[in-house]
C-alpha cells in the first residue's frame, strides 16, 4: 500500500449528512464506519452515494476482532469485502484488538497481551484477512485501562515488531496513546517514536473524560489541549499523514468540527512546509 496523504478529514455522521450536501464544507476526506453500511440502500445509503461522488471516502470497522483466537467471520468479511467494491474506499482500518471471548461478544476493544504467541497470531490473521479482502489493511492502536502479567513486551516494541514481520501500516490514534500513557504512567512520545513513521497511513484526534486518577477514551469532547501538544510534536517527526476529527458521542454542529478541522491544519501545516514535505494544497 502506497502512503498516501488525503489531508484533513472528519468522521462521517449522520447528523451532518444534510449539512454537508447542502454546504460542500472544505473537508479533504471523509471516514465511514463500516458496519453502517452492511445494508441493502436505505438513507445512509442514499447520502453516502451523493458524498462519495465529491470527496475521497476511507472506511473505518470496529467490529473484526482480528485478535480474537476464535475463526475469523466469513460472513463478516464477505460482507466488508462487497462493501469496500461498493464505496471504493482508499483504505480500510479496523482495530488491533479483540472483542469477544468464548463466544461472548463483550461490544468493547480488549487490548492484546504482549507476547511473541499474540505477534505470531496476529500476523497470520492479518494475512488470512487480506488475502480474503484482497487488498491490504490498516490497523489502529486501542485506549487500555489494564495490562497482563503475561505480556512480554511494551504495546509499542509490539506494534513496531508487528509491522516488520507483516509489514502492515497503522492508523495512530493520538488521544488512545495519550489516554494509554496516563493510565500506564508511560511516555507517550517514546510509544509514538518506536513505530517506523513509514507505517503511519493515518491518525486519528479525538477527546476523552480525564477523571485525574485515570482518563477514559470517550470521543465525546472536543479534542483537548494535551492532545494537541503531542499531535504537534509528532508532526514534527513523522512529516504529513491523512489527519481527521473523530466524534461519536456528544455531536456537536458540523460548524464546530470545521472549526477542530482548522485547529489541526495551523498545528501542523507551518511544520510540514517548513520541512518541505507538504505538497497537498
Amino acid at each position: 500500500m502506497m502512503k498516501e496523504f488525503l489531508g484533513f478529514g472528519l468522521g462521517l455522521r449522520s447528523t451532518h449528512f444534510e449539512d454537508i450536501i447542502q454546504t460542500q464544507p472544505k473537508v479533504d476526506w471523509f471516514e465511514i464506519i463500516s458496519e453502517n453500511y452492511m445494508v441493502e440502500g436505505g438513507k445512509p445509503w442514499h447520502y453516502l452515494e451523493k458524498i462519495r461522488a465529491d470527496y475521497p471516502i476511507v472506511m473505518h470497522g470496529v467490529s473484526m476482532s482480528i485478535g480474537s483466537v476464535a475463526p475469523l467471520n466469513l460472513q463478516y468479511l464477505e460482507k466488508l469485502k462487497q462493501l469496500a467494491e461498493k464505496v471504493e474506499p482508499r483504505w480500510i482500518s479496523d482495530h488491533l484488538c479483540f472483542t469477544s471471548v468464548g463466544g461472548i461478544n463483550s461490544h468493547d476493544l480488549l487490548p492484546m497481551p504482549y507476547t511473541e504467541e499474540s505477534l505470531t497470531h496476529l500476523s497470520s490473521q492479518i494475512a488470512k484477512v487480506q488475502d480474503y479482502l484482497g487488498r491490504e489493511m490498516i490497523f489502529e492502536n486501542v485506549s487500555s485501562y489494564l495490562t497482563y502479567k503475561t505480556s512480554e513486551m511494551t504495546e509499542w516494541e509490539f506494534l513496531a515488531q508487528l509491522t516488520k514481520n507483516t509489514g502492515c501500516k497503522f492508523l495512530m490514534d493520538i488521544n488512545n496513546v495519550y489516554v494509554s500513557a496516563r493510565n500506564h504512567h508511560f511516555d507517550p512520545m517514546a510509544y509514538l517514536n518506536a513505530i517506523p513513521a513509514s507505517s503511519i497511513q493515518q491518525i486519528h484526534l479525538a477527546g476523552h473524560q480525564d477523571f485525574g486518577t485515570h482518563v477514559i477514551d470517550t470521543h465525546d469532547e472536543d479534542v483537548p489541549d494535551p492532545v494537541w501538544q503531542l499531535y504537534r510534536k509528532y508532526a514534527q517527526q513523522i512529516g504529513p499523514v491523512s489527519t481527521m476529527i473523530e466524534r461519536d458521542g456528544n455531536i456537536p454542529p458540523l460548524e464546530s468540527l470545521l472549526k477542530e478541522l482548522e485547529i489541526a491544519k495551523t498545528q501542523v501545516n507551518d511544520i510540514w512546509f517548513e520541512q518541505g514535505e507538504l505538497k497537498h494544497g
